[in-house]
């Protein structure tokens, strides 16, 4: 059964989230932090994968996603920067953990989301979450971003950084579907199932041009991320799994998926596995193998956090 509610934001507004509860006994509870220019409803059918396996299911439309847009109705934006909208996210995780501190707290971040999701594992170290995944996540060269950084913020002070700005992302996405053979549409670096591109098209939830200041924060929140002292205060004991398609612009095609899960090796991360599935695109969530995906994930988890039967 899928629950709608709302709270405060730390940055503006009321935040949307919902939760799919299983009708049974609660046997973990995992935590989904979506991705840029998308929203919660689209991870339905994965919730009700979870829910008919014991596990209860929570997220929220980020700031200027979903039904989240803010107080002043600005889509693909985040008031208050990077660690704001990072906020909104670990205080749900905080707000469900006391409601069910008996079982294990899985975080599911994709995309956008898997940056966030390795914000908190940085900056939230003894949340006392049992495990994360991280989806479709990737890796910048250290000395590349600053520049961008710079480059973003200039046209935010020029052109305001709550407007839409298509130069930008162009820039960021515009090359997504460079190995795409024959592309039918923008988005088909998103997943081979073209009925997911042309429903993700069809809803003007998804796929909208970002902010500047979102673009902006994002990159800060990569460089935040990648650099060895965030890197370093991860809980050591922490199991992590890096799930990506093969076929992923966003992790460079598979290399810097495994740059990320190599660095956390190297930060001293105890329990690192990675999983690349060959021809997968962006979102394996919704590829035509997404059951796959699914099972891995839920196997994992098992695994991980006691649940096997």
């Amino acid at each position: 059964m899928r629950t709608d509610f709302w709270y405060d934001s730390q940055g503006a507004g009321k935040i949307h989230g919902c939760r799919w509860t299983p009708e049974g006994e609660v046997r973990a509870v995992l935590q989904i932090i979506h991705g840029i220019a998308e929203y919660i409803e689209r991870y339905d059918d994965f919730a009700r994968f979870l829910n008919d396996r014991g596990i209860l299911v929570v997220a929220e439309d980020h700031m200027g996603h979903g039904q989240s847009v803010n107080g002043d109705g600005i889509q693909g934006y985040f008031h208050g920067g990077w660690f704001t909208a990072v906020a909104d996210s670990y205080h749900l995780l905080e707000g469900t953990r006391k409601e069910f501190p008996d079982v294990p707290y899985i975080l599911f971040g994709h995309s956008m989301g898997s940056f966030m999701t390795r914000t908190i594992l940085c900056k939230y170290p003894n949340s006392g979450i049992a495990a994360a995944v991280i989806c479709g996540t990737g890796w910048q060269p250290a000395a590349l971003l600053p520049a961008v950084i710079k480059m973003v913020d200039a046209v935010c002070q020029k052109s305001g950084e709550t407007e839409p700005n298509e130069k930008l992302q162009n820039l960021v996405f515009g090359t997504y579907n460079k190995r795409v053979e024959h592309p039918r549409t923008p988005f088909d670096w998103l997943t081979r199932d073209k009925a997911q591109v042309d429903a993700y098209i069809a809803n003007p939830k998804c796929g909208f041009t970002a902010s500047a200041g979102l673009l902006r924060e994002m990159m800060r929140g990569i460089l935040y991320i990648e650099q060895p002292k965030s890197l370093a205060a991860m809980r050591k004991d922490l199991p992590v799994f890096f799930i990506a398609g093969g076929d992923d612009p966003v992790g460079s095609y598979g290399k810097g998926v495994k740059k990320s899960a190599e660095a956390f090796k190297k930060a001293g991360m105890q329990d690192v596995s990675l999983r690349i599935y060959p021809l997968g695109r962006h979102e394996i969530l919704n590829e035509i193998n997404k059951a796959e995906v699914y099972e891995d994930v839920y196997q994992w988890v098992s695994s991980k956090c006691g649940l096997e039967a």
